[in-house]
């Protein structure tokens, strides 16, 4: 691992994006401030935003942002800052989001509802499953399952396919699992609250420890590259965002 750039973050770094176009990578500090970074490592002050707990880009580089607080997601058009506009309002709850392939959003409500949201690009709310508890991060595999970690005690992962079946995944040793992201060639990686382990989870259903030792592993995400990006939750000894140079895709705060 190496640290991306040098920066070291006084607070929490909660969730990261990555955008697809230009690649720059998206940090939610956890203290309401959304930071920009180059691939060189330039820091950007992007956006502050209280209670910012959710980042996805969409197909077309907008950003959005959900706040746990309040239950509303936020969008900047282009990944732009500035004033963003409310794409949705009145949830129990924003933690997780992901895109799929159509570019519908969908929502995990956390500890506040075992439902998962789904989003038409013109804002059109359905409940695409029911029965998933305590959601974290969501993510998509290249089929179009969506897997859901479920922390808060549940500590299991959950996959489900486009129409909606449930099943969880047969993954040991996890922890409170928080952040999710695949790389190109379908591995799962899944961040945890305590753990202090990244596990690698192959379509063939290997499982293998990818890293140790990070504290609390929380945000995670890929670049075109294929580094893989981690970002602590509360790691007061070391906060620092990391890079590895494994893995395939990057969306953590890359969009």
């Amino acid at each position: 691992y190496r640290s991306l750039g040098g920066a070291v973050w006084a607070g929490t770094i909660a969730l990261m994006a990555c955008n697809a176009q230009a690649q720059n990578l998206f940090v939610s500090a956890g203290d309401g401030d959304i930071y920009e970074y180059t691939p060189a490592g330039a820091q950007i002050m992007f956006a502050s935003l209280s209670g910012a707990t959710g980042l996805a880009f969409d197909s077309a580089g907008n950003l959005f942002v959900g706040n746990n607080g309040n239950g509303n997601i936020y969008e900047y058009k282009g990944g732009l800052s500035g004033t963003p506009t409310i794409f949705a309002s009145g949830l129990p709850g924003v933690t997780g989001l992901a895109f799929n392939s159509a570019g519908n959003l969908f929502v995990g409500a956390g500890v506040n509802s075992s439902d998962v949201y789904e989003y038409t690009p013109g804002g059109v709310q359905s409940i695409f499953a029911t029965g998933v508890s305590a959601v974290e991060g969501l993510a998509f595999n290249s089929t179009g399952d969506l897997f859901a970690a479920n922390s808060d005690g549940v500590s299991s992962i959950t996959e489900i396919t486009p129409g909606g079946a449930k099943s969880t995944l047969a993954i040991t040793g996890l922890d409170e699992p928080a952040m999710l992201a695949f790389n190109s060639a379908g591995d799962l990686f899944i961040g945890g609250n305590y753990g202090g382990n990244i596990i690698e989870y192959t379509p063939g259903g290997v499982q293998s420890t990818f890293a140790s030792g990070l504290g609390q592993p929380f945000g995670l995400a890929f670049n075109n590259a294929g580094t893989l990006f981690e970002g602590g939750w509360f790691r007061r000894d070391d906060q620092q965002i990391y890079s590895s140079w494994s893995g395939n895709s990057l969306c953590l705060g890359i969009g």
